[in-house]
């Protein structure tokens, strides 16, 4: 297996799922709670911040390995 393609799915993964985890708990502090019965607007707008937290983690972690991919190569 390819070092680098682990190291790119490992940081893929732990930036998805912090970020996940980072947006259910701000859902947790402003009262959303996505596991409450039925959908109401209050478990579709925690449901959002997961959704948005992932896909920032997910970024902020691809940022991460460019910048220290280019700064190896530097």
């Amino acid at each position: 297996m390819n070092k680098s393609l682990l190291l790119e799915g490992l940081s893929d993964a732990v930036g998805f799922v912090g970020g996940a985890l980072l947006g259910y708990w701000i859902g947790r502090l402003f009262g959303l709670d996505i596991f409450a019965a039925g959908y109401n607007n209050a478990s579709i707008a925690g449901i959002v911040l997961v959704g948005l937290g992932g896909g920032v983690g997910l970024q902020l972690a691809r940022r991460w390995r460019r910048h220290s991919q280019a700064k190896r190569k530097d």
